[in-house]
């Protein structure tokens, strides 16, 4: 909806051009200016902040090349439209159209004075991306679209909770549109990353959600529509495929969660390498097993190993590190994996009796522990990790997840049948039935047919 001829547009971090440059071609192409009248205009609507002074000099160049016919015509110098400077610590003196941009990511430690700013978008750690999110809030104008790329992880981590709350009572989305492959997209990028549209002072209604493809073009799939949540700091539950936005619509209407079952998540305690001259390659009367990541295996069977380096099976805890020890019964699922593995979610149940044989267990912290909020949850840890291990649930998390972690905040987000649905699963994982029998069942229970 920008209409390019009369859009006052910036990039609060325009490093080498890459958004300012199409901004002015565009504007160009729909006022049919040209020579000096085109400069003015550019001056009056075009602007970029930039902390790095060669990164602001080079956007400067790219202009002057793109319009260097313009600028011959008119005699004059293109005008200085980037702005050297932290644009964090800028006050918001002008109200743009269109906030555009890729700003910068990555976890930061800010002084009192910059938190104290941004707080109303911050909880806990602090993301460079979310702090630019914050700031394009306050440079748009009301009915104005900010358009960033950013990496997927504010749909769900906790820690943009804050952040969500926020984007939803100023600027809800318009649009998202997930970039499908990370490889050949953005050099050394970890995290997923999307493009998103917001409109300033918005109402809050569907957003549209698409995959972009990049394989020398660009390719668009549509992939449906979703709703945010009525607790608009709850992770957005968006389709990440076509064929997903039946599932978002059965999981938005699904009422338990983890703590209805019974349950919390927690991360395993142990950080091996705060503990080195603790660990033992045999075992004694006072040492402990150690459950590593690899005894969660990709089929969803727990065995006791230590396959890997610096992985010792043992541990012999001091008297003060009783707060390691594990004594009951939980589903230990994997805690980072990718969107390109088979599975997300890779669960396993950590059996009663392997603990009651060895009279605790130390759970290292690549591992997520699903564990009994009371001695009695309503649900078994067999069905919990049936459950995790389906392909309906980890479709749904990765409906829910931006990243390579699976974290306990979105574990405990996702949504889940009710406790009363539950006893023809629960009877078919305590008989032992086929996979397959079990999966249907899941799918059954989640709405959805052939899954």
């Amino acid at each position: 909806g920008t209409n390019w001829a009369t859009v006052t547009a910036l990039d609060p971090a325009c490093g080498g051009g890459a958004f300012l440059l199409p901004v002015a071609l565009k504007m160009q192409q729909a006022l049919g200016l040209d020579g000096s009248a085109l400069l003015d205009h550019f001056e009056q609507h075009l602007a970029g902040f930039e902390i790095d002074p060669f990164a602001a000099w080079l956007t400067q160049v790219w202009l002057e090349i793109a319009f260097s016919d313009v600028i011959a015509s008119a005699g004059k110098p293109f005008p200085k439209v980037v702005q050297v400077g932290d644009s964090l610590q800028q006050e918001a003196t002008a109200r743009f159209d269109l906030v555009i941009g890729n700003p910068p990511y990555g976890r930061i430690k800010l002084d009192d004075a910059t938190r104290a700013k941004y707080r109303r978008g911050l909880f806990g750690h602090a993301n460079l991306y979310g702090l630019f999110t914050d700031l394009a809030l306050r440079w748009t104008r009301t009915d104005g679209v900010i358009a960033y790329v950013t990496p997927t992880s504010f749909l769900a981590g906790e820690y943009f909770k804050s952040l969500r709350g926020l984007l939803a009572e100023e600027a809800p989305p318009l649009a998202m549109d997930f970039v499908t492959a990370r490889k050949g997209v953005f050099d050394d990028v970890l995290q997923e990353t999307m493009l998103a549209t917001y409109r300033k002072g918005g109402l809050l209604e569907e957003t549209r959600v698409h995959f972009l493809a990049v394989n020398g073009t660009a390719q668009v799939t549509e992939a449906g529509r979703f709703s945010l949540p009525s607790i608009t700091s709850d992770p957005w539950l968006a389709p990440r495929r076509p064929e997903d936005a039946g599932l978002v619509e059965k999981l938005v209407a699904l009422p338990c969660r983890l703590e209805d079952w019974g349950y919390k998540v927690s991360t395993g305690p142990m950080v091996w390498n705060r503990f080195k001259p603790q660990f033992r390659t045999r075992a004694s009367k006072d040492t402990f097993p150690v459950i590593w990541a690899e005894a969660v295996s990709a089929d969803g069977r727990f065995g006791f190993r230590a396959d890997k380096r610096n992985h010792a099976p043992f541990f012999r805890p001091e008297p003060c590190d009783e707060w390691l020890k594990v004594t009951q019964s939980c589903v230990l699922l994997q805690r980072t994996t990718a969107k390109e593995q088979a599975r997300r979610l890779i669960a396993a149940e950590l059996p009663e009796a392997f603990i009651q044989a060895h009279g605790a267990v130390i759970v290292e912290n690549h591992l997520n522990m699903i564990k009994p909020l009371g001695r009695e949850p309503f649900v078994s840890p067999a069905v919990v990790a049936a459950i995790m291990n389906s392909q309906v649930v980890d479709r749904a998390f990765r409906c829910i997840s931006g990243s390579v972690a699976v974290s306990a905040f979105e574990l405990e987000a996702l949504p889940l049948p009710p406790v009363a649905a539950l006893g023809k699963l629960e009877k078919l994982v305590s008989k032992g039935a086929t996979r397959a029998t079990v999966e249907a069942e899941i799918a059954r229970l989640y709405g959805i047919c052939g899954a």
